[in-house]
């Protein structure tokens, strides 16, 4: 069985942004059940069952504990944890899976609630800790501050201006505004971004992720299987990963990320070049990550991005549609889950449902998550299941 013959079946969304009333274990389990009832399956129907452990309630083994939640005791259990990256990576276990008979229907189920239930303290203690400890950490530098270092390098290489960076956010809002779902949904100018309060020069609050809670859960199976179900498949054409170090000061170039070869074997698995690409759902959780990805995942020359996004190629109507749901910038960043809701926007896309943010008869969508600071990549392309 080869990847094209693992395919999605089934999605769904819990309650975003601000939800008191459920933590993330609660908000996992609800997603899961949504999913597979959008698949047409019950619980029963789960042999593999893969999550991400919750920045807010860390549980020891958390696929085990969903599980146990769920009244389920699938075949396979696996807890994945590679930051921001985790959502593809486990898309791609839940996959080979599949392939080599461990399970036949995989649920990946991701939920955190950083928004309601993480305290001030914990907040900043996870900020600060993703640092060397001895080499980084004694500095008292958070995450915005080594995405503010990235900024900086590319300015410095490359002429991008701070006004160039605000257009991530100008871009994100242009299509929240058009999902009822998001997070945040005032459109905003550049002006308003540059005016917004400094976090880490020369990033500006609104150069940075937004904070939320909620979750989302896809169910993969064979496309034999598949043909019993109520949607028309979404097919994996193409998968890649990228390594480039942990912690930023042992990184070899600031500008250039590990993107770069995860979409380099993506593109060659699916046999596809950027150019075949119609709709991109990248990691932006800060600006300067977003406009790295768009040059190292090839949608522009290096050293381009500012160019590329201040010239609306990333907006509704320009070339390259990214982000189509709003992004972590405006839609919804709950920690580590946040690259799910890029999953969840390009089924809906791919299945007709995104309203008036839907892109034409999309052939082709490349997603991509990114852990760390700019650390770990994977990079996952979809197409229409035949």
């Amino acid at each position: 069985m080869g990847l094209n013959d693992v395919v999605i079946v089934g999605m769904a969304e819990t309650d975003l942004g601000i939800v008191t009333d459920r933590g993330p274990m609660e908000l996992g389990v609800q997603a899961t059940k949504a999913a597979l009832d959008d698949a047409g399956l019950d619980l029963t129907a789960v042999d593999g069952l893969i999550t991400c452990n919750s920045l807010v309630h860390p549980v020891m083994y958390h696929a085990e504990a969903t599980a146990e939640y769920l009244g389920i005791e699938p075949r396979h259990c696996l807890s994945v944890g590679t930051g921001g990256g985790t959502t593809f990576t486990a898309l791609r276990y839940a996959a080979a899976a599949i392939q080599t008979g461990m399970a036949h229907t995989v649920v990946v189920s991701m939920a955190d609630s950083m928004r309601s239930f993480m305290t001030r303290e914990r907040a900043m203690m996870v900020q600060a800790s993703s640092g060397h400890p001895l080499y980084e950490q004694p500095y008292g530098p958070t995450v915005p501050a080594y995405y503010a270092l990235i900024a900086r390098a590319h300015m410095a290489e490359f002429g991008t201006t701070e006004e160039q960076f605000a257009e991530a956010m100008v871009s994100s809002r242009e299509w929240s505004a058009m999902n009822p779902t998001a997070q945040y949904r005032e459109r905003v100018s550049v002006n308003d971004v540059m005016a917004s309060k400094p976090i880490a020069d020369p990033l500006k609050m609104l150069d940075c992720s937004i904070v939320s809670d909620g979750g989302a859960a896809i169910v993969l199976t064979s496309r034999e299987r598949a043909a019993d179900l109520p949607h028309a498949p979404i097919s994996i054409l193409g998968y890649g990963e990228g390594h480039s170090y942990e912690h930023i000061s042992q990184s070899k170039n600031l500008t250039t990320s590990a993107a770069l070869r995860s979409g380099q074997l993506a593109y060659a698995d699916a046999g596809l070049t950027a150019r075949d690409i119609d709709i991109a759902q990248l990691y932006d959780c800060f600006s300067p990550a977003l406009l790295i990805q768009l040059e190292d995942l090839g949608f522009c020359e290096k050293g381009e991005g500012g160019a590329f996004l201040q010239s609306g190629a990333t907006r509704p109507g320009g070339s390259l549609p990214v982000n189509t749901h709003g992004g972590m910038l405006s839609h919804c960043h709950p920690g580590n889950p946040g690259a799910m809701f890029g999953v969840t926007e390009a089924i809906a896309q791919f299945r007709g449902l995104a309203g008036p943010r839907q892109q034409q008869d999309p052939q082709h969508i490349l997603l991509h998550a990114q852990g760390g600071i700019m650390s770990s990549h994977a990079t996952v392309i979809l197409g229409r299941g035949v």
